[in-house]
């Protein structure tokens, strides 16, 4: 009998499901992306996601395991912009540093093709403790820890943290829940303001 004729067994991707990998990988990534965007991490069902992307759920399985691990996939490419944060701490003086993170983070938050999948991951963090954890996870492992071995100071990875607190708070209140008049103020203005709590965060004795 030849493979043409053998059956599939049930809830296994098919050889030819899985030579389409990247291109496979990479429509689920997107798919469940824009599940997680619309629905939220606790609507989002691996069910969802694999229809969405017009496969079967057990590839997408096959490709990254549980939803847990679909979010935390999902999110670090959408995530990945924000990883370039560390070079904006080292390309340039310490006495200019908050200033520096901060524009290049808010840069990313005004950005509207780097925000709309940022909007989804936070959403999901505030509203489940298993997606908070993964971006927490995220955030300590790839973006704080880098900052703060930049930093060469005493206490970098507290420093690092209360800087990300500091902008994690004004992304928040302006483009989450959009509190007036901080979400309609000139950017600028946030960033003559905000920079220089940063700064000292990072860098103050």
């Amino acid at each position: 009998m030849t493979d043409a004729a053998t059956p599939r067994r049930r809830g296994r991707p098919s050889r030819t499901e899985t030579e389409a990998a990247p291109a496979t990988r990479d429509r689920i990534l997107h798919a469940a992306r824009e599940e997680f965007s619309e629905r939220g991490y606790e609507k989002t069902s691996v069910r969802g996601i694999a229809k969405a992307a017009g496969v079967d759920s057990a590839l997408v399985h096959h490709y990254f395991g549980t939803k847990e691990q679909v979010f935390e996939a999902a999110i670090e490419v959408a995530f990945a912009p924000a990883l370039a944060a560390p070079t904006a701490v080292e390309d340039g003086p310490l006495d200019t540093v908050g200033e520096r993170l901060t524009r290049f983070l808010l840069g990313i938050w005004e950005n509207p093709t780097t925000r709309t999948p940022l909007l989804a991951i936070v959403r999901s963090a505030v509203n489940n403790d298993t997606a908070a954890a993964v971006f927490r996870r995220l955030v300590a492992a790839q973006l704080l820890r880098r900052v703060a071995g930049r930093l060469d100071l005493p206490d970098a990875e507290l420093r690092a943290e209360l800087a990300a607190a500091q902008l994690v708070g004004v992304a928040m209140l302006r483009y989450v829940i959009k509190v007036e008049p901080l979400a309609s103020a000139d950017v600028e203005r946030i960033v003559e303001r905000v920079a220089p709590v940063v700064q000292g965060h990072l860098t103050a004795p």
